[in-house]
This record gives C-alpha cells, structure tokens and sequence, in this order.
C-alpha cells in the first residue's frame, strides 16, 4: 500500500473501511472476473448511492474503452460502447491518468450525452504498474452529487482493482490457451483421419473457423506445374466459392508468407506496400505457411474488415494447426496417389489376368481314350504356374504343368514367354524328353537372372496306351494303378538356369482307371494354421478314396480338400493340377 492510500485509509470512517476491506476480499478471493465486478458494484452502491455504475476496460490493439460490465445501461449500450482515449470523461480519465468529477456534465464540452437526465459524473481510471486498463465510471442525476471523499474512496478501490483485473486477465489468457491447445488437439487428430484433398479443405475452413472467428479465407496450394499457389478453396462470410487467385513467391502477402516461410501479420493494409486489393472491405490480413518438411506446400490467408484484427496469439494458434493441416494435406495427397496408383495397377492386373486366362488352353475335346481336367488357383491375380496341350495328331497328345520360381507378374510375364517358346516348338512333335531340352535351351537364351522354372511334360498315346514322361525339377506326379497311389521319382534340372542340360524320359503302358496327377507344390506344400503341411501322403489317399471319380471330380476334390485342410486361411502359393484318367 502507497503512503496516498495509507493516509486515506486513516481518514475514512470505521463503515467505510469495513466495506472496503470486504469489497478487498472479495477481489481476491476469485478471478472470475465478471463474479468481481459484480460483487464490487453491489458492495460500493453501500458507500456511494449511483444510478449508473460502469467498468470499461482498454483494449490495446484498438485503443478503446469497452463496456465489460454496467449497471444502468441498456443491453445495446453495453454492447455497442465503445470510447477512444482521450473522448468523453472517461475517455479524458483515461488519458490524463487522473480522476475527473464533474458536479454538472452540462458544463463540459468532453461529456458525451448518452442518457438524459445524468448530471453528475465521477471517472477513476484504473491503473496496473502505471499503466491503464480501464476506467470505474459513475453517473448521478442530482447536480454536485459526488464528494472529494467518494472519489478518494473510488481511486482506493480503482488500484485494487486494476490488480485484480490483470490477474484475472492472465487467468483467462491462460485457460484460453488451454482451451486452445486442447482444440488445436482435437483438430489435428481430426484433419489427420481425413484422405480427400478436397473434403480435407472444406473441412479444413471449418477448424480454422473454430479457432478463430475469420470473415474471409483463403487456402492456397502450391502447384509445381506453374510454380504458383493456386487458390483451392475461398470462404467469404460463410459462403464457400470457387477459387481463380494464382500468386507468384514475389506477389502480395501470400507472396511474403511463401517466400519466407514466416507468418505475414498486416494490421493495416492501407499501410502495407505489398498488399494486393481483391476485397474492398479488407482491412487486416494474416498469412500463415503449411510446411511440411521445410517446404511451403500451402497458405492460409485470412481478411478481416477491421483494423488490427489479428493478434499475436492467432499468428501462434494459426501457425501449429497450419502445420498440422500441412501433414494431413501431404498423407491426403499421398494416399490419392497410392489410390490412383492402386487403381492403375489393380486395372492392369485385371488385364493381365484376362490375358493369362486366355493363355491357357481348354481341355482338348477330342477323344484320345483319356479323361484329361486341368485347374488353376492363383494366389495373386496373375501366377507363375501354368499348364498346356499340345495336339500332336488324332491320337496323340502332350500335356504338361509348369512354376515359375517367385510369384506375382513377373513370374506370369516369364510363364507366358515360356508357353510361347513351348508352342512354337510343338509342331515338331518332339517326345518329352527332347522337348524340355530344346525348351530349355531356347530359354536359356533369353536368360533371366534369377529366374528358372520346373516343368513336367507328358505324351501319351491312345492306340498303344503309352505314356512318355519327363520331369525337369517339377513335383514328382502321382500315379494311381491297381488301387495304389504312388509318387513316380522323377528327376531333373529346372529350365532356363544351364544351356547345356539334357533330360531322362520314362515310359509306361496304362491301363483303363489308371490315374496320373500332375501338381504344382502349392497343394502338397499348403499349410493349416499350426504350420503343419497338407503333404504328399494326404494327396495320395485321396486319389486312391477318389479313384471311382471323373478327373473333373477329382481334380475338384483334392483342391476342396486342401482349402479345407487350410482352414480358409490366405493361399500363399499357386496351386495347379492336371489330371489324367485312363478310359
């Protein structure tokens, strides 16, 4: 307490000092700072009988007095008030530091006449560390009402005040920060959930509008193809329209923003030599960068029609979502592009597998005194199994199954290279031993490194029954005769790895029932989901249970099983059969 305060608080009477000391705790006893103001009008009305009481706090930026809380004015006057320092008696208060009794308004050319009938008035200006934050305004309608006592009790009262306002302002800042951080939060979690670029922007105006009351906004993006940010959503008070504004890294305050990657806070811009004009009614503009990874990929700039809207603490809000909206904008585009990206692909696979498909030849129709059944079951949309048959009269025929090593298109690509190689060698008629000599010769030729592939191939001959077989690094085929199923051990190097390989062939007579599978390892290799493989064993008792069958059936049958056995979990390895039933 000062000595001038000392000697006042000697001088007042025992009441006067008794409300004062409760209107001192009720000051201290909260910083909400409306519940004070209110409870300090109440207990002063028992000092100093008003009929208007008023506490207007300066607001900096403006440099005017506001209304935050009244008894005896209108809801619109508390709203709409506003006083520069300097105007007025409060006004003049405020400027001069100093308190002003007037004992008749009417007398004084700084009186503003709002309320008639108000002929007395009393302006302490409150001062914080020598510096004003508000005015305490007092109105009576009874000439020379006010005493050099009321003013001293006021200009006591005005100190403890102007504290008591300070601290509940930095309460309030705080919270408001809080608040804010908390919604920036919320925000940002929010904008990173969201993959369309342009559903992204519209909702991008309506965060920001969350964090602050904006009149007009633009979101610029940058544009590699032109080196411009290009306007890609505009809202103007609450109204989204179609953006055409394209700024160079040189041009205006968008132009400032992206060249330095800083903030560009305009408080007037009739002031501001950059400034380009595009809304008449604009007055103060703020640009804030999105940078993501030290680059500007975008600007937000927000307009307002007044003078020195925008503060410090918008510039730090703005600035973290701006970078927030910058890293969901970057996985937004980036997720289009994987899309897009997706989207080609899956549309090129589907190709190629129509194109595969049509690869693959039919089951021959003609009767070779054999039942023949082929099927595929790939584990991506194109494989690397394949099968063919070759014609090689009206009583012959060649069939064969191959895999190439890995998976995928490259492995169909190779396959399909590889069935072609096969049938421009087919009208030859070469036995299969011969044949995967020469094929994989040719191969070789066109050698990928890398890349090979097993391939088994048979012809079988209907007037004598003969089977010739030979196997270059395939899964040996299972035979079935005499109610036995067995695995042929037939070996051989895979194609395509050495040029100079030559191949055993192996000759059976068949009789009708008898029963050859040829299988890819897809089958015997499958896995259920304790690890355990579907094996060899497995596809051999069920040919023989299948025996009675039609290759079709069979053929069904054992892939029935194998996804059964599995489990339905994810196929991992392309499964192929070919089967060959002895009429």
């Amino acid at each position: 307490m000062s000595d001038v305060e000392t000697k006042l608080t000697q001088e007042l009477p025992e009441s006067v000092l008794a409300t004062l000391a409760e209107i001192g705790e009720e000051i201290n006893a909260s910083l909400n700072l409306d519940r004070v103001l209110s409870k300090m009008a109440t207990l002063i009305k028992r000092l100093i009988d008003y009929e208007i009481f008023t506490v207007m706090l300066l607001d900096e930026r403006s440099q005017m007095l506001i209304n935050r809380f009244a008894v005896g004015y209108s809801q619109e006057m508390m709203e709409n008030w506003r006083i520069p320092i300097g105007q007025g008696i409060s006004g003049a208060a405020a400027a001069s530091r100093r308190p002003i009794l007037l004992g008749d308004v009417r007398n004084d050319s700084r009186y503003i006449n709002t309320i008639d009938g108000v002929r007395s008035e009393l302006a302490v200006p409150l001062l914080f560390k020598n510096r004003v934050v508000g005015v305490i305004d007092i109105q009576s309608s009874r000439v020379d009402y006010f005493t050099s006592e009321q003013q001293e009790i006021l200009v006591l009262l005005g100190s403890r005040l102007a504290t008591a306002i300070e601290n509940a302002r930095l309460f309030e800042r705080a919270r408001s920060q809080a608040d804010t951080l908390l919604l920036l939060h919320e925000v940002g979690r929010e904008a990173s959930s969201i993959l369309d670029v342009e559903a992204l922007l519209r909702r991008a105006a309506e965060l920001v509008k969350r964090v602050i009351d904006y009149q007009i906004m633009s979101i610029m993006l940058y544009d590699p193809a032109t080196n411009l940010f290009l306007q890609r959503l505009a809202v103007k008070y609450g109204q989204s329209m179609q953006g055409k504004l394209a700024v160079g890294f040189s041009e205006g305050i968008i132009g400032a923003a992206a060249s330095t990657g800083l903030p560009v806070r305009v408080p007037d811009v009739t002031k501001e030599p950059r400034y380009r004009m595009l809304n008449p009614e604009t007055r103060s503009e703020l640009a804030i960068p999105m940078t993501h990874k030290g680059r500007v990929i975008g600007i937000l700039d927000l307009e307002s029609p007044q003078l020195n809207y925008f503060t410090e603490d918008h510039v730090q809000a703005l600035s973290i979502l701006a970078a927030q909206l910058a890293i969901a904008l970057e996985n937004a585009r980036l997720y289009e592009k994987v899309a897009h990206d997706e989207a080609r692909m899956e549309r090129e696979l589907q190709a190629a597998q129509r194109m595969q498909g049509g690869l693959l030849r039919p089951v021959p129709a003609e009767d070779f005194g054999i039942d023949l059944a082929a099927r595929i079951v790939s584990a991506r949309e194109v494989c690397g199994d394949l099968y063919d048959f070759l014609r090689y009269g009206p009583t012959r025929v060649g069939f064969g199954l191959g895999d190439v090593s890995g998976k995928g298109s490259a492995a169909a690509l190779y396959g399909a290279v590889a069935i072609g190689i096969l049938r421009s060698i087919a009208p030859q008629k070469l036995l299969p031993a011969e044949l995967l000599r020469q094929l994989n010769q040719l191969i070789c030729e066109r050698r990928i490194e890398g890349r090979f592939m097993t391939f088994c191939f048979a012809t079988w001959r209907k007037p004598t029954r003969k089977l010739r077989v030979a196997n270059a690094g395939q899964t040996q085929p299972m035979l079935y005769r005499n109610g036995h199923c067995e695995q042929l051990k037939l070996v051989g190097f895979p194609l395509g790895i050495y040029d100079d390989v030559t191949y055993e062939e192996w000759v059976l007579n068949l009789d009708p029932g008898d029963i050859l599978v040829f299988q890819s390892d897809g089958l015997s290799e499958a896995t259920d989901p304790d690890g355990n493989f579907y094996g060899i064993p497995r596809i051999a008792s069920l040919i023989e249970q299948s025996a009675t069958l039609t290759s079709d059936q069979i053929a069904d049958r054992l892939l029935s099983d194998v996804q059964e056995f599995t489990r339905g979990t994810a196929i991992t390895d392309d499964r192929t059969l070919v089967v060959m039933k002895v009429r």
